[in-house]
């Protein structure tokens, strides 16, 4: 398994305990690395073998840093962290899980009580201690008593698949109050990033106080709540509010939206043409005697829509999921834009499984389903036999063209192509006899078992099968349980390019694997990719919305999707 995260903790970390101690400037580096590591597409263990020239080809990871992560590869440990830990000797990680408590507030509560962890923390809070400390008072000490429970159990981010309907259940709460002239997500979930910390929601109105009290009706638990700005936890999310003008609310929108870095980007943007952008607007700041004066320092030049924010910067609208700083001004400066591969594009589904296997519904009720949904064409690929699938046996070889047989006969509104989902063992050979396979539509192969260390060599043997179409999530991760296979996605894009096997984006919100990265890559290497929703009854199709939006993410284009083509179209790649 790839060190990526674990070098990446260790890193953010560092910025914790710097900004406890109230160094200024490093946290933010240190932080910026650590997000650029823990994307990154090699292994960081890879690079640092290579030295530390390798690991600063990551962004924003210079020589100190770079350094510092082939010291921890090569010894286990930063000899700088460890200093720290020895100037704040906290679980500066565990006590930050706490509302209210961020690096500064560890040290001052290590400093005035001796707090080390979430134990200190309670007992001082029972005790009362904590509101007798210089900035704190008994509402801060009630809030973190209340909080430290919930702090113990979400060790974990929520899922993009658990996060967006509750996002969509308090959108749909705040748009029935007449006040609310618009309303939408904001910050890693409006960007549909595979986990989110939060759930953030930005409404327009000019009754700020009635919106804030409309909010904190849904059935929740309420946080906290003032005037433009509210809390709530539901379903075990933190979900925060807030209430801006309609005149900006385009600047707040792309704003909040972020990512941090893409915003860095555009401010720098804004500088050079004398303007400066904030959650209010863009201003014109030319002879303006100290830009930084204010936050709406000289005229305004847009902020009520979000297009208009980025016309000021003689761009075109950059869409949400493309904000991550991976070269998206630069390209939509080019007008080099990706048209990005949008829901009503696809016509399919290739990756689904009935009650045959572990699914929940027949054959027939599979293809109703598609049917409902609005697809044209459906996959049935039940799982074959080999270790990982399900119930450790899966369907024989007989059961599978017996399957096949049953879809073939089907009366279904859409065409029905026969399939298996037979998997990848670690010497990359695939669990059905290729006689079998010959006999089938579409063959996705995927790794089920062995999901730790490389899995680059296993993955190209499979995409350079003859009877292979799909590699199916191919790293096989679970978002929050498990890593799943470190892949060169290079050179498993380009085998896969080079052999016509598609690249799945599995759309169950547990996997959405490929990530948005890797399916740049492979889009950048030509390969095609495949969302589909691994759906084991007709509700799982709904899935399809997350994996289109990774695939967003990645870049992709509705040409680069193998299920944006038609019935024909993907008989074609199939072979058929």
């Amino acid at each position: 398994m790839s060190r990526n995260a674990e070098v990446a903790d260790r890193l953010d970390e560092m910025a914790d305990r710097l900004e406890a101690l109230g160094v200024e400037y490093k946290p933010r580096a240190y932080r910026q690395a650590a997000d650029n590591i823990r994307g990154h597409t090699v292994a960081i263990e890879t690079l640092a073998e290579r030295g530390r020239d390798a690991v600063e080809e990551i962004d924003r990871v210079g020589e100190a840093i770079a350094a510092k992560v082939v010291e921890y590869v090569e010894t286990g440990e930063i000899a700088e962290l460890e200093e720290l830990r020895d100037d704040l000797p906290v679980d500066i990680g565990a006590l930050m899980r706490v509302e209210g408590v961020g690096p500064k507030t560890v040290a001052d509560l290590y400093e005035a009580l001796g707090v080390r962890d979430l134990d200190d923390l309670e007992a001082a809070a029972e005790a009362g201690e904590i509101r007798e400390v210089k900035g704190f008072g008994p509402k801060t000490e009630e809030n973190i008593l209340d909080n430290i429970e919930f702090a113990r159990e979400s060790h974990e981010r929520a899922l993009l698949g658990e996060a967006q309907p509750l996002a969509e259940r308090v959108l749909d709460h705040l748009r029935d109050h007449g006040a609310v002239t618009a309303a939408d997500t904001a910050g890693s979930l409006r960007r549909w990033r595979p986990t989110v910390g939060d759930v953030d929601v930005l409404v327009a109105s000019d009754a700020g106080e009635a919106v804030v009290e409309h909010f904190t009706e849904f059935d929740a638990e309420v946080i906290e709540a003032g005037t433009s700005k509210a809390s709530l936890r539901a379903d075990g999310m933190r979900v925060d509010l807030r209430v801006v003008v309609e005149a900006e609310w385009g600047a707040a929108l792309q704003y909040f939206t972020g990512s941090r870095d893409h915003n860095i980007v555009l401010r720098n943007r804004a500088i050079e043409r004398d303007l400066k952008v904030n959650e209010y607007g863009v201003f014109d700041v030319s002879g303006v005697e100290d830009p930084d004066a204010g936050q709406r320092v000289g005229e305004r030049v847009a902020g009520g829509t979000e297009a208009s924010m980025y016309e000021a910067l003689d761009l075109p609208l950059i869409p949400p999921e493309l904000r991550e700083d991976r070269g998206e001004v630069a390209a939509a400066d080019a007008g080099d834009l990706p048209d990005l591969v949008a829901l009503g594009d696809l016509r399919g589904d290739l990756h689904t499984h009935t009650d045959a296997s572990d699914g929940d519904e027949s054959v027939a009720g599979m293809l109703a389903g598609a049917a409902e949904f609005g697809h044209d064409y459906l996959a049935v690929t039940d799982h074959a036999t080999g270790p990982g699938m399900v119930g450790g046996v899966g369907v024989s070889d007989d059961e599978l063209l017996a399957v096949a047989e049953e879809v073939r006969a089907a009366d279904s509104e859409v065409r029905a192509f026969t399939g298996v989902e037979a998997n990848i063992a670690a010497d990359g050979s695939v669990s059905v006899a290729d006689d079998v396979l010959a006999e089938l539509d579409c063959v996705v192969a995927s790794p089920h078992a062995a999901l730790d260390g490389d899995g680059t060599d296993r993955l190209v043997a499979a995409a350079e099968h003859p009877a292979v179409n799909v590699l199916g999530h191919p790293t096989g991760r679970l978002l929050n349980r498990r890593a799943g296979l470190d892949i060169d996605i290079d050179a498993v894009a380009a085998a896969a390019a080079a052999n016509d096997t598609a690249l799945e984006i599995n759309a169950n919100p547990h996997r959405l694997d490929l990530r948005g990265g890797y399916v740049k890559a492979a889009v950048d290497a030509g390969a095609t990719i495949a969302v589909n929703t691994d759906a084991h009854r007709p509700a799982a199709f709904d899935y399809l919305r997350f994996g289109v939006h990774t695939a967003r993410r990645g870049w992709a284009e509705a040409a680069d999707v193998l299920n944006a083509r038609d019935a024909d179209g993907v008989a074609d790649f199939l072979g058929l």
